[in-house]
């Protein structure tokens, strides 16, 4: 495996403390030295102006194969993943099969690895076939090499269910992995309950649909000592009750998506089915909430919720079209765009949410840069200023409510375990 050198970067490692300007030399797949002459390396990156990073980890993907290859497949999603600066994702197991044996995960894996674009892990289901009924083999998935366990999706309803799967994987310090929604409540809703629902005469999704289950799942991580992280945090009490639980010490996490940080309920006055997605797009003050969630760290993690529809899908009636947006290519543009440019968030922060934490998260060796470490790579240019264009997107789908949105930032390389596998 050749040497590459990293020359003139602004490095920025928060495992380390790191923000500097520094050479990076990579030998056989690690990271070597810092400032070497790199005098025998195959390959020289000049990153002058530009930001060198631990590889970005998006932990909330779902690829939809097996069963979906209409939407997405693990090679078309994985490519995405590469252009929007991921050099490791998890894939989310709602598929069909639903990622809950063995088989399913070996699967996944040896996909991934014929693709040969980033890494990807599996997060497998907390119950069996995702019916909540009856707890999936926990122990058997962990040794196939699942890294954390969901029914995302859907949640996990049952309560029992999810004290025995939050006891379970304390055993094997792996997470639960919470998609917070009680189905009674946002049964047959299109968007948040609101003015806006109102004045346009679609169902609602009340803000209590998430926070009773935030709340309901952090009790019942304080009660076991299990690892909660709660996905796609979406409303202003759900951000309240998880700054008070880490107050308390409870083992729990959060992550949120760039689509509820960046719009709102009144994007749906189009009735434009790429803007419906669940959680929904929340009025004004669950935004900022989320934002001041994401600025004073109770919000742990930045992830995508990429979810790719085929376009026929989509272009149905806003109340029959399905939720979700692709957003592994959009991400990096909208935090450097909609947090780092107004101040609401600094580039270190910004890679620690996308890096360092993700890989805490997980519990995998990844999200840092230190001496010795596998050489995940992500070079940022924090000045390109681009525009969405789903034309071009490396996505098999093109479901985006950011078409034609000017972004500033944007992935210029990335490297996995010492290859260049992306350059712009």
């Amino acid at each position: 495996m050749p040497d590459i050198l990293i020359k003139n970067g602004r490095v920025i490692d928060p495992s380390q403390g790191m923000d500097r300007e520094a050479d990076l030399l990579i030998s056989a797949g690690r990271i070597a030295a810092y400032d070497a002459a790199g005098e025998g390396a195959a390959a020289a990156i000049d990153a002058r102006g530009k930001i060198v990073a631990p590889g970005l980890i998006d932990m909330h993907v779902h690829l939809r194969e097996p069963g979906f290859e209409d939407d997405e497949t693990i090679e078309t999603g994985t490519a995405a993943a590469l252009a929007g600066g991921f050099a490791t994702i998890v894939c989310i197991p709602n598929t069909d099969p639903p990622i809950d044996s063995q088989g399913t995960v070996e699967f996944i894996h040896d996909r991934a690895e014929r693709a040969d674009n980033c890494r990807v892990l599996v997060a497998a289901c907390v119950s069996k076939n995702r019916e909540g009924k009856e707890l999936a083999e926990i122990g058997q998935l962990v040794e196939a090499g699942a890294v954390a366990f969901t029914d995302d999706g859907a949640p996990i309803y049952d309560a029992e269910l999810m004290r025995r799967a939050l006891e379970y994987c304390r055993m094997f310090d792996k997470p639960v992995l919470s998609h917070a929604e009680i189905r009674e409540l946002s049964r047959n809703g299109v968007m948040h309950a609101g003015m806006t629902s109102m004045l346009l005469g679609l169902a609602g999704i009340p803000a209590a649909a998430e926070d009773v289950m935030v709340s309901r799942d952090i009790a019942l991580a304080e009660a076991t000592g299990g690892r909660l992280h709660i996905m796609h945090v979406s409303t202003a009490n759900s951000v309240e009750a998880l700054r008070r639980a880490k107050a308390r010490g409870v083992r729990v996490t959060a992550e949120a998506a760039p689509h509820h940080f960046s719009l709102c309920d009144e994007s749906l006055r189009t009735f434009d089915s790429n803007f419906k997605m669940n959680p929904p797009l929340r009025g004004r003050e669950h935004v900022e909430a989320v934002i001041a969630g994401l600025g004073d760290g109770t919000i742990d993690a930045i992830a995508s919720d990429h979810a790719p529809h085929a376009k026929e899908k989509k272009m149905q009636d806003i109340d029959r079209a399905p939720f979700g947006i692709v957003g592994l290519e959009t991400s990096l543009g909208l935090v450097a765009t909609m947090l780092i440019e107004r101040g609401l968030l600094d580039w270190p922060s910004a890679v620690r949410k996308m890096s360092l934490a993700p890989a805490q998260i997980l519990g995998i060796d990844r999200g840092t840069l230190g001496i010795g470490a596998a050489a995940d790579v992500t070079i940022i240019d924090p000045q390109a200023r681009w525009t969405v264009d789903p034309a071009e997107f490396r996505s098999k789908s093109a479901n985006t409510p950011f078409a034609g949105w000017k972004l500033t930032g944007r992935a210029d390389a990335v490297i996995v375990g010492g290859k260049i596998k992306f350059q712009r």
